[in-house]
C-alpha cells in the first residue's frame, strides 16, 4: 500500500496539487482499508502524521510539514503519532508520550530529531533519554517516571493499535480524516506530501457540505 508510483504526481505543480479534484485514487493517494475512528470534534478535520525519531524522511519531511501546518485554519486539527514496529521504535514511541507527559513535547519535538539525525545521539535507552530530558527543567528521575508511567504505556499501546488498523508498513505518512493515506511514493515527494493532505482536506470539506 505504500509503494504507489512516485511518478504519478511527479509532474505537477504544487498549485495543481493543491486542488482536490484533481486528486486520483490509486495515483496520489490511497483510501484506508477501513476508515479509524478520529478525535478530531465538531467540523475539523483531522491530520495526522505517523512517524519514527530514526527515521531520516520523517526527518525531514518535518520542516516543509511545519510550515503547512503553521498555514492552516483552525478547522484543521493536526496531530502526530509515533509508529510502533518494535524495538527502538518502540522506545522512540515511549519517549514521545512521556515528553507530552512532563509538558516538554512541543520544545524537545524538534530536538530529538536533530539530536539523532544530526549529533548522532541514539536515544534509545532510559538513561539516555532521561538525560536528553533534564535539558527542559525535567530531573532524571521524573523523566525515568514518565518513560514508565502507565498512562504513557497506554498511549504507545494505543498507537500500536491504530497502526495496526492503519495497516501501515512504513513511515512517514500523513492520514487526512482517518481515511485518506498520503505517503512519499503517491505524493511524488516528501515536500508534496502536506500539499496532498491539504488538497484531501479540501476534499473532506467539499464531502461535508455536499
Amino acid at each position: 500500500m505504500l509503494q504507489s508510483a512516485a511518478f504519478a504526481v511527479a509532474g505537477l505543480g504544487l498549485a495543481t496539487l493543491a486542488a482536490a479534484d484533481n486528486l486520483v485514487e490509486g495515483q496520489h493517494y490511497e483510501k484506508l482499508p477501513e476508515p479509524i475512528e478520529t478525535s478530531a470534534g465538531g467540523d475539523r478535520v483531522e491530520v495526522t502524521e505517523v512517524f519514527w525519531y530514526g527515521c531520516p524522511h520523517c526527518y525531514n519531511l518535518e520542516e516543509p510539514l511545519n510550515a503547512w501546518v503553521a498555514e492552516q485554519p483552525e478547522d484543521v486539527a493536526f496531530n502526530r503519532m509515533p509508529a510502533t514496529m518494535g524495538g527502538d521504535w518502540n522506545t522512540h514511541a515511549m519517549m514521545f508520550y512521556a515528553a507530552e507527559e512532563l509538558g516538554i513535547r512541543e520544545d524537545a519535538h524538534d530536538d530529538i530529531f536533530h539530536a539523532i539525525h544530526e549529533e548522532g545521539q541514539r536515544l534509545n535507552d532510559a538513561d539516555s533519554i532521561a538525560r536528553f530530558f533534564s535539558k527542559y527543567d525535567v530531573s532524571e528521575e521524573e523523566a525515568r517516571q514518565a518513560l514508565d508511567a502507565f498512562g504513557v504505556k497506554a498511549q504507545v499501546n494505543k498507537a500500536h493499535a491504530r497502526m495496526r488498523a492503519m495497516r501501515l508498513m512504513g513511515v512517514p505518512a500523513l492520514v487526512v480524516d482517518g481515511r485518506y493515506l498520503v505517503t512519499p511514493s503517491s505524493a511524488g515527494s516528501l515536500e508534496n506530501m502536506p500539499q496532498v493532505a491539504g488538497a484531501l482536506v479540501e476534499r473532506v470539506r467539499q464531502e461535508r457540505t455536499d
